[in-house]
């Protein structure tokens, strides 16, 4: 199997948007674009994928990492989401980054700012070992970049006890709602007050585990680390 992330065509700058990921409810805010698409991918840090098992729907959420075209996932061999779609389950995967909570003069309107991706496919097994590890380190160091070389690396047990997949940046779209309350001409001069509390994720002071030896203090890389996409 090639699971090499390298497109063999030149990728075009926009996602042709199909049946299942044409933005039908305010279309106004789909997004096509692959740079906003991969902004928002980039800047997330928990995916959604919904499947369906022995007829149930499910969605679970997990970790992931953009590599170049594709989206990395792992878990246990044992995992019910991940065995279906090494199987080759369609899954439908989503992230959503939320910006703001809209409110509004009246309750109907109220609303929140986001950005969100929705990507449909089937998910390949990555199977090569250094393949396997490759992706093993990117989901690593999206957590905290610059760990990998920190920590000690993983044996073939736990490289043979770990499940990765990766599903292919072929069908997506975005969606992004920004800027104040819309609503109606009547309602805006009600007394109330009415605009944006905007909604970040931000992280706090690192804290030592417990056990730790004497003398180990946090790395620098942890104590500026800070989301992707919203640095100060």
């Amino acid at each position: 199997m090639n699971n090499s992330n390298k497109p063999t065509e030149p990728v075009s700058s926009q996602f042709v948007p199909t049946d299942r990921t044409r933005v039908r409810r305010y279309p106004a805010r789909a997004r096509y674009e692959r740079a906003t698409i991969e902004a928002i991918l980039d800047e997330g840090m928990v995916c959604h994928v919904g499947f369906v098992h022995d007829g149930h729907p499910f969605v679970l959420p997990t970790m992931y990492v953009r590599d170049g075209e594709r989206i990395l996932i792992h878990g246990s061999p044992l995992s019910r989401m991940l065995t279906g779609a090494a199987e080759g389950l369609a899954l439908c995967v989503t992230v959503t980054l939320l910006d703001g909570v809209v409110m509004a003069r009246s309750a109907f309107h109220h609303s929140m700012n986001y950005r969100s991706v929705a990507i449909i496919g089937r998910a390949r097994e990555v199977i090569e070992p250094t393949a396997k590890l490759a992706a093993m380190r990117a989901l690593v160091e999206r957590l905290i970049p610059g760990r990998w070389a920190d920590v000690r690396q993983p044996t073939p047990g736990e490289i043979a006890g770990t499940r990765v997949l990766e599903i292919p940046l072929l069908e997506a779209s975005a969606k992004v709602r920004t800027g104040g309350p819309v609503e109606l001409a009547e309602d805006e001069s009600f007394p109330v007050w009415a605009g944006v509390v905007p909604l970040s994720l931000t992280p706090g002071e690192p804290i030592s585990d417990a056990k730790l030896a004497p003398g180990i203090e946090a790395p620098e890389y942890v104590r500026r680390w800070r989301c992707a996409g919203r640095r100060p």
